[in-house]
């Protein structure tokens, strides 16, 4: 069974209710209820192919759920109007796995495109703005530079530039560290925190890696290939040490090391 997961004082900002995912009669995952509270850093986990990123996509709204809601600061974005959709998506900043920059565009144009789209600042006040989101995630200076010119790492740095742009109250991340080595893997996990706590943003990230998981969650939810539902939900560290559910606590063990057995002579 899986309860609630809000602690005391603590606010709830996003809601999945009751939400069912299919592509025709086939269910991607049924019956999901978990709360987001305000300030979390949030893991959707779960092995290949038990619809991670297609609940991610249904929290965007690029998916429309079979049943169910997702509610946002308690409004239903499901039912939501296209106008108030729109009102409530330039709250939000996104990264996708491979960055997702525009790669006829300069760093400084990509992290420009969300400020010129929907804020009334010049172009010197932008420019003064892409600067500064720049020199927060360590490029300063490389306004110039093309996506091409750049590493993965740098590529990835830039897209979170451009995510906190307008300053967002969520910040979502699909596969954050996909393609990195595990130092710059470390690095992005080390900016997304700094990133959240310098915006007071609540961040919700598609991951399976585990030094992600552990290093900078505070809340979870598992999702189940063989039941098609949630099967854990909350720290990822109590469900390692507690969950009822044995392939959460083997999936979140994985890469620990099995005492030694003891040796006879």
């Amino acid at each position: 069974m899986v309860t609630e997961n809000v602690s005391p004082g603590s606010e709830v900002h996003i809601e999945i209710r009751d939400l069912t995912m299919a592509y025709g009669s086939f269910v991607i995952q049924r019956d999901l209820n978990f709360n987001v509270n305000r300030g979390d850093i949030f893991v959707i986990m779960g092995g290949s192919g038990c619809g991670k990123s297609t609940l991610l996509k249904h929290m965007l709204g690029l998916i429309s759920p079979t049943s169910g809601d997702i509610l946002y600061n308690n409004e239903s974005f499901v039912n939501a109007s296209p106008d108030l959709r729109g009102k409530m998506r330039q709250c939000w900043g996104i990264t996708y796995q491979s960055g997702g920059l525009f790669s006829a565009m300069t760093l400084a144009e990509n992290i420009a495109l969300p400020l010129q789209l929907y804020t009334r600042f010049s172009s010197a006040e932008i420019a003064d703005i892409v600067a500064y989101k720049l020199a927060l995630v360590g490029l300063a200076g490389y306004q110039e530079y093309y996506p091409s010119e750049v590493s993965g790492g740098m590529r990835k740095r830039a897209a979170l530039a451009r995510a906190i742009a307008l300053d967002p109250e969520i910040l979502f991340f699909d596969e954050p560290s996909a393609g990195l080595d595990p130092i710059s893997s470390r690095l992005l996990d080390d900016l997304i925190v700094e990133m959240q706590e310098s915006l007071g943003a609540t961040v919700v990230m598609v991951t399976h890696e585990l030094p992600s998981i552990f290093d900078i969650a505070n809340n979870s939810v598992y999702l189940d290939t063989n039941t098609r539902t949630m099967i854990g939900y909350g720290n990822p560290a109590e469900l390692r040490d507690n969950s009822d559910q044995a392939v959460v606590r083997q999936f979140l063990a994985r890469g620990i090391a099995a005492p030694a057995e003891e040796q006879h002579p």
